[in-house]
């Protein structure tokens, strides 16, 4: 009898060290319907461990996002991430605790980086091909950030993960997101969270809340939205990267985005 057909299906990748020198396959072609060709996607930690203020990976999270990454992918998306590392640890509040900030800020890149490695085997294990690159060099577990490599490895479709924030203390990752997607020339910065966009006040303690379906940069900073940081938000507007701010856990919300669906917030200029 035959052999029951593989075809359609992903295969998983074999691990990284038997892959170097294979033959990369040609990326998929684009979706007709493509608004945004290719993005960065900020990620909380938070979002890997399954709920807020909650402590490492939750194994059924992280598949679920990467099957659903690997559906945008399947579209011809380029897909940078930038995950934070608040599941492992959080300079900030270490800080507040007595250490010393910068100490703690490489504490908290190198959470980021656990995080990445975890979701390039989550993907990998859905077939899509993943690099994962750090601010910090870290060169047995993964490449140092290079600003065209970076790129060649989005032309040649593979997903890639930046990790470790800029590698500076003192900037968030929602910072290192914006920065990203500046240098490699990103259609849009898209900022996965727990709610479904940018609201006129909290929407857990306020039901009445009303969300904005389109702000300015200008109104964003001015009125203190805590969804990103100042800096992040400021270096979009002076950029011109347009922000889409949706909710992560309503499962093809990320597809949704790079096809132009008007979900969430759009933070743009006026």
């Amino acid at each position: 009898m035959r052999a029951p057909s593989d075809k359609g299906k992903r295969v998983p990748m074999r691990p990284a060290e038997a892959r170097e020198g294979d033959t990369v396959a040609p990326p998929p072609p684009p979706h007709p319907g493509l608004k945004y060709a290719r993005i960065v996607l900020k990620l909380s930690g938070e979002a890997l461990c399954g709920r807020d203020g909650g402590f490492g990976i939750d194994a059924s999270v992280i598949r679920e996002t990467a099957e659903e990454l690997g559906e945008v992918h399947a579209l011809g998306a380029q897909i940078g991430i930038v995950v934070g590392g608040g599941n492992i640890f959080r300079g900030l509040k270490a800080a507040s605790a007595g250490m010393d900030r910068a100490q703690g800020d490489y504490m908290g890149m190198l959470a980021t980086v656990i995080n990445a490695l975890a979701m390039q085997d989550a993907l990998e294990k859905v077939g899509v091909a993943t690099r994962v690159v750090t601010a910090l060099e870290i060169r047995q577990v993964a490449e140092p950030y290079i600003r065209r490599r970076a790129i060649r490895h989005l032309e040649k479709g593979r997903i890639v993960i930046f990790a470790a924030g800029t590698g500076n203390p003192y900037f968030s990752t929602d910072t290192a997101a914006a920065l990203r997607a500046m240098e490699i020339h990103a259609d849009c910065l898209c900022k996965a969270t727990k709610v479904e966009g940018i609201y006129d006040r909290d929407p857990v303690n306020h039901p009445e809340a009303k969300m904005y379906l389109r702000m300015t940069f200008d109104s964003f900073i001015g009125e203190k939205i805590g969804v990103m940081d100042s800096t992040a938000v400021t270096l979009c507007r002076d950029n011109d990267m347009p922000i889409r701010v949706f909710k992560m856990a309503t499962r093809g919300n990320i597809k949704r985005v790079v096809l132009g669906e008007s979900i969430g917030t759009i933070v743009e200029r006026s």
